[in-house]
This record gives structure tokens, sequence and C-alpha cells, in this order.
């Protein structure tokens, strides 16, 4: 099993769908072995997560009703090992701000959901 690296943060546009499920996902999993937060590239603190993300992390018994989204500039004092992004701005932003820095930047494409609408 590979070593597990000591503060992951995940980032995505907004920092209200994909990446407010990855950090819950990911504490749910591994607890307080690793440090995990997440950002967004434009997010919309006053929003919140959308509703749907709260209802269905709720199904698998994780709370994000307290979330608020942050940006890269609040993270700017927090050291991370890993950065996963699941946006290319995302991705793009986290390299541009870690370029001199050691840190892994690792990009999952992954799809909107703000981007459907229906059920």
């Amino acid at each position: 099993m590979a070593e597990l690296p000591g503060a992951v943060l995940f980032a995505c546009t907004l920092n209200a769908f994909r990446s407010p499920m990855a950090e819950g996902i990911m504490k749910r999993l591994y607890g307080r072995r690793v440090y995990v937060d997440s950002c967004g590239v434009r997010p919309e603190p006053e929003r919140g997560p959308d509703p749907f993300v709260i209802q269905v992390m709720d199904e698998i018994g994780i709370d994000l009703s307290g979330f608020r989204p942050k940006s890269f500039a609040e993270m700017a004092d927090t050291g991370f090992d890993l950065i996963i992004t699941l946006s290319p701005e995302a991705h793009h932003h986290a390299l541009e701000l870690t370029r001199t820095q050691a840190v892994d930047v690792r990009y999952w494409p992954t799809i909107d959901p703000s981007a459907f609408t229906g059920s």
C-alpha cells in the first residue's frame, strides 16, 4: 500500500459540488490520518454547497450542511502534499500557484454536475 499524503486539497471551480463531495468522502475514509480540505477558483461563500450535494452526501452518512465554500487564497497559508483538481480551471490555477513549490498536482477530469438540469 502506498504511503498516504499528510495533507490533501481538492479543488474545483466553485467549491460547491465536486470538491466538497471529494473532501467529505476522503475524510470519511481516512479520518484524522490525512488532513483534507477543499477550495474553488470562484467560490460563492454566501451560496454554500448545492442543496442536492447536501442531500446526496447525507444519503451516505456524510454531513455537509455546515460546509462553507473557500477560495485558493484562503488556502495560501496551508501546506499540502497533494492537490487534486477536478476542473480544468482549478488545475491551471493550482499549477500556477504551486510552480515554485514541491507539491504534487493531479488532474482528475470530473463532469460538472451544475451543467445538467432535471433529475
